[in-house]
């Protein structure tokens, strides 16, 4: 029923609501899974090992150093098609933020491959608390999947969010996961992410503050619906992903992009131009470092290649171009200006005068347009759900 065949790893720390595992692992396992359970230490003071082997038919894993296997975390992080953490703790929270790494969860959470679901479970005082939001947002800028919390009475006694999901809803979130709709199942899209850097000498150069976050979440909802991506990748310290339909071209400067995007573009059902390229590049670059001489310096600057537009030109029936706009001001209008000019079926207007959005966020405020004017704009959202509308929309079009 639902979950037949999948592998699902269920991670349980040291929470009063651990005892709500013990039906969540049931109900996995009456859905048709092959569940594997991995406990942290302090998890065991709340429910015993023994109840989640009886109940998933398999040992629990409780430490990276079991005697026999020193590798076993990896093994299990490349076995399960989902890691659901239920509950995680704000500490476990923190460390998956941060990358810290001494309890065998952790160990398989960074050797993961799959997708991860958490869902937390802590006081009221703890899920508002700033450091708890900032690693929560830091962990679904990492694709992971926030089981949200629920409001109710809570083991202090007092009442508001931070109850963990019932597991009956948490399974709901894992079906889902997996009957997703795949509808650009077959698609070939193009997106472009990050800055471009135009060199003025061997240790300098011209570019902007773009991370590639927007970019990297349209990439990671187009491959979540079935789609075969290619990135063209300007210099950014993100961590890329892999994904068996993902392919990355690395360049450095516009001129990069504008021979990978030729490349690419023919063959491309869908393109989205993400990337923050410069628009201008020094008119020579130095072959040595230039030094500080004099109390000015004049640097001639000549256009790079405007890609969208020369894709735009060369569009065919059938292809669907999405651009962006990040203005300052007048930002209706320039946008659609740059719709029309770029032939943009689509352009995506960031205002750098909205708190939280554009570049170098984990957060994004947009508005949609077309040749119909206004779509949609929307509030204030994470990276990953903003990617999700964009791709909404873009599909109406093919």
């Amino acid at each position: 029923m639902n979950l037949q065949g999948k592998k699902i790893i269920l991670g349980i720390c040291g929470s009063i609501a651990a005892y709500k595992s013990a039906e969540l692992c049931r109900l996995f396992v009456k859905s048709g899974a092959e569940v594997k359970v991995i406990m942290t230490t302090s998890a065991g003071d709340f429910i015993s090992p023994l109840t989640l082997s009886t109940l998933s038919g398999t040992e629990v894993f409780t430490s990276v150093h079991d005697g026999s296997n020193w590798s076993g975390h990896v093994e299990l992080g490349l076995w399960a098609d989902v890691l659901v953490i239920a509950p995680i703790t704000a500490n476990t929270i923190a460390h998956f933020a941060n990358g810290l790494c001494d309890t065998m969860l952790d160990a398989v959470y960074l050797s993961a491959k799959c997708t991860v679901l958490f869902a937390p479970a802590m006081d009221l005082d703890m899920w508002i608390h700033p450091s708890t939001k900032s690693n929560v947002e830091k962990l679904i800028s990492f694709g992971n999947v926030l089981v949200p919390v629920e409001h109710g009475e809570l083991a202090s006694g007092l009442v508001g969010f931070g109850r963990m999901a019932e597991p009956a809803h948490i399974l709901d979130f894992v079906i889902a996961h997996f009957h997703k709709n795949l509808d650009l199942s077959g698609k070939k899209i193009l997106i472009t992410a990050g800055p471009t850097h135009e060199k003025l000498d061997p240790v300098r150069f011209i570019g902007n503050s773009s991370t590639g976050k927007m970019g990297l979440a349209l990439v990671r909802e187009c491959l979540e619906r079935g789609a075969c991506v290619e990135l063209v990748l300007g210099p950014v310290t993100e961590k890329i992903f892999t994904h068996p339909n993902l392919s990355v071209t690395n360049i450095i400067s516009a001129d990069d992009m504008m021979k990978a995007c030729a490349v690419h573009f023919q063959n491309a059902d869908i393109a989205i131009m993400a990337a923050a390229v410069a628009d201008y590049r020094p008119i020579t670059e130095e072959s040595q470092k230039i030094k500080k001489s004099d109390d000015e310096i004049s640097l001639k600057l000549v256009k790079t290649t405007d890609i969208a537009a020369s894709l735009g030109a060369i569009k065919q029936p059938g292809q669907v171009l999405v651009g962006f706009a990040l203005e300052t001001e007048n930002e209706l209008e320039y946008a659609e200006k740059k719709r029309i000019k770029k032939n943009f079926d689509l352009i995506i207007l960031n205002s750098m005068n909205d708190k939280g959005a554009g570049i170098g966020t984990s957060t994004n405020k947009v508005t949609i347009i077309g040749s119909e004017g206004i779509i949609l704009a929307t509030q204030l959202l994470p990276k990953s759900k903003i990617a999700k509308i964009i791709i909404d929309e873009t599909i109406k079009h093919i």
